[in-house]
């Protein structure tokens, strides 16, 4: 029996308060959130809610990452994760639109079309087709799966923890009038409550990353599949050049994962071998973000001016880059100051700073990829 195995078998499953979360993620965003947007969204949230936001999250933070700090993280990871995206959604939104994940950038490529290229590769080495069922783990706010559907043409249910997320995404389905192809559904990736062999596909875009153990994730998407259909994933992982006993390493796991709200940054070969133990085969692994692009995927973060490609895209990469991110986290911590902003705005903001920093290091050394590509299948004959 291998380690993670064994940590999957011992690791303890969220309750399933849906009730509780929707009430209180109502109390924290108001009625008909979905209709408010980035910054604007975020100075109207209820103070005494979003204390409680902050504290259910930075509880976890207080730079220890022995074992048992990580087995706290690991055990609240429903928790942990919901409180994130009740905080950073609104700012992922102002940053980077509806679509919450990196992408390969080419010249002469506007950054939409870049992140929109990402998603029609992923459904194109998978094969999804029309009138195909497909899940999507950790959907957002739906970005990703509206152009799946639009490019495919094939149907596709969100999954997601945050009831923040799943209004917003069922709002851009009115209003772009998908609602037929697409729709959501409130639950916890470790336990699915879908019937086995639901979906003839599934895919994962940086978002089983907030998984405390992958085989956990990686053994209910196996579940839900039917035989002979292919999961997906572009996972964020460390790579092989990793060294958690490291210190410098360990310090930039550690800044994605505080600005990022995932319970345990994992090496490569974890990922690959959480999906061979579940059963699927893996037919094609990759890392996207080790291409020899002139384009670097972290270079939004970096704020490298001379990479943009459309006059466009510098009021994007501006907003995303470190004096677009200083110029926020300033405004907001004024604006607290003021009381025109929820108390722990600023602690949100510096974590996604943080976060920010890391990620390009990480990138930088080549010890963190957002991008392995995995694209693995349930064998026809499984059971």
């Amino acid at each position: 029996m291998t380690t993670s195995t064994i940590e999957q078998e011992s690791q303890p499953l969220a309750p399933k308060n849906y009730e509780q979360d929707r009430e209180f993620a109502k109390a924290l965003h108001g009625k008909d959130a979905a209709k408010k947007t980035g910054l604007g969204a975020w100075v109207t949230k209820d103070a005494s809610a979003q204390e409680v936001a902050v504290d259910g999250y930075f509880k976890h933070w207080n730079g220890k990452t022995d074992q048992e700090a990580e087995h706290s993280r690991k055990s609240d990871y429903s928790e942990l994760t919901k409180h994130y995206y009740n905080l950073v959604t609104d700012f992922y939104e102002y940053g980077w639109g509806s679509s919450f994940h990196f992408s390969r950038y080419y010249r002469g490529e506007a950054f939409r079309q870049a992140t929109a290229r990402h998603e029609h590769y992923l459904a194109l080495k998978m094969g999804i087709t029309e009138n195909m069922k497909v899940l999507d783990v950790g959907c957002g706010v739906g970005g990703p799966a509206r152009e799946i559907a639009r490019f495919t043409g094939c149907s596709v249910v969100g999954l997601n923890n945050n009831d923040y997320q799943v209004e917003r995404a069922e709002f851009y389905s009115k209003k772009y009038n998908m609602t037929k192809q697409l729709s959501y559904v409130k639950g916890d990736f470790m336990q699915m409550d879908f019937e086995p062999e639901t979906f003839d596909a599934v895919y994962a875009i940086e978002a089983t990353v907030h998984a405390p153990v992958l085989e956990g994730v990686y053994s209910e998407i196996y579940k839900v599949l039917k035989p002979g259909g292919a999961f997906g994933v572009y996972e964020w992982v460390m790579t092989d050049a990793y060294d958690e006993t490291n210190p410098e390493h360990r310090a930039i796991a550690y800044g994605i994962e505080v600005g990022d709200g995932i319970p345990k940054m994992y090496k490569r070969q974890v990922a690959e071998d959480a999906l061979k133990n579940v059963g699927f085969e893996v037919e094609y692994q990759k890392d996207m973000a080790d291409m020899d692009d002139d384009i670097p995927w972290y270079y939004p973060l970096s704020g490298q001016l001379k990479y943009v490609q459309t006059l466009g895209d510098i009021f994007t990469i501006f907003r995303t880059s470190k004096i677009g991110r200083t110029v926020t986290t300033e405004t907001v911590g004024l604006m607290e100051k003021l009381g025109l902003a929820p108390k722990g705005s600023r602690q949100v903001t510096n974590a996604l700073e943080d976060a920010a920093v890391n990620l390009v290091k990480g990138g930088e050394l080549k010890l963190f990829t957002p991008m392995m590509l995995y694209v693995a299948r349930k064998p026809l004959d499984a059971k």
